[in-house]
């Protein structure tokens, strides 16, 4: 039922054509002027300006952000309702654009108070949660290409934040406290959809990025396929020096919302240094927005994988910034 998938808990910038391009995506404290001019990044204001840039450059590789006209009502369609224990079971569909409609699991608590059954273990501890499938995995079938889509990633993004659309309507949801967990495809999902929809007040990424350079030693094939980000390939022939952004970035314009990096000492995936250079990276954005304790990192024994023990570190950190 539930796969390595994004798993949502209860101001997006447009494209331009030629952002600010910079070299260095580890240092994050300098901001590109008119004039195209480093200047060091001092305020939240001056930040703000960089975080931008990095969409731009983000939504250079993954197509732009649908604007709010392609929105349509959500229309919810419950297709089986599931009384178990502790929570209730519905699967269901969302209108997410037009001719499109989105398959999700909601698991809503009774009680208000497997490895990757997160979406599971979230409800019974208290969680209203969401899993929808990702674009062309289990019962979801879309052609974001020919719906004019750039990226299957960008679709993912925008039918996540349409999944946040649907939970703000939810009287069992608290709308200023919704969070983004998810392993592996859902673990990156999460950070996408974290960066662009700033109403997702924590974030947790398991098995879920490391910085490009870093990925299979810099041979980022893996992304480029039809259900990422084909331009990786097509326009930025597979050179992580030609890369617009990197997950340094990414994680840093999650900031000042919580952020946790799980990563696996022997993930095979994503390398564990790459892990630590962008949450290093990341340090001093949170530090001068003044919320240091909401960026942590957790790098457990084992593989690709989401154990007991890892979980445990990821509840805790959502807990703490989630919870009343």
């Amino acid at each position: 039922m539930l796969r390595s998938t994004l798993v949502l808990l209860i101001a997006v910038t447009p494209a331009f054509a030629e952002p600010p391009a910079y070299p260095d995506k580890s240092n994050l404290l300098i901001v590109k002027d008119a004039q195209g001019k480093d200047q060091p990044v001092k305020t939240q204001a001056d930040w703000a300006k960089r975080r931008a840039h990095i969409l731009e450059n983000m939504q250079l590789v993954m197509g732009p952000m649908p604007d709010a006209a392609k929105k349509v009502p959500l229309d919810p369609k419950l297709i089986e309702e599931v009384d178990l224990p502790n929570y209730v079971q519905k699967k269901m569909t969302i209108a997410v654009e037009k001719g499109d409609r989105l398959p999700l699991f909601l698991l809503i608590p009774k009680k208000r108070d497997g490895n990757r059954a997160y979406a599971v273990h979230l409800a019974e501890c208290g969680y209203v949660t969401i899993a929808p499938d990702y674009p062309n995995m289990g019962e979801y079938k879309f052609d974001a290409y020919k719906n004019g889509y750039i990226s299957a990633t960008m679709k993912g993004i925008w039918n996540h934040m349409r999944c946040v659309d649907f939970l703000q309507t939810l009287p069992e949801v608290d709308g200023e406290r919704i969070g983004a967990i998810g392993h592996s495809l859902g673990g990156h999902n999460a950070i996408f959809t974290g960066v662009f929809d700033e109403r997702i007040k924590c974030v947790v990424s398991n098995c879920g990025f490391c910085s490009f350079p870093t990925y299979m030693k810099g041979k980022i094939a893996g992304w480029s396929h039809d259900g990422y980000m084909p331009l990786i390939k097509t326009k930025y022939e597979l050179d992580p020096a030609k890369m617009p952004w990197d997950f340094t970035e990414a994680v840093a314009a999650i900031a000042p919302r919580a952020f946790l990096a799980s990563a696996p000492q022997k993930d095979h995936n994503f390398d564990m240094q790459g892990v630590k250079d962008c949450v290093k990276a990341a340090e001093p954005v949170y530090k001068l927005l003044g919320v240091p304790e909401k960026l942590k990192e957790n790098y457990p024994e084992g593989d690709h994988n989401f154990p007991d023990e890892t979980r445990k570190v990821a509840y805790e950190f959502l807990d703490r910034w989630l919870k009343k």
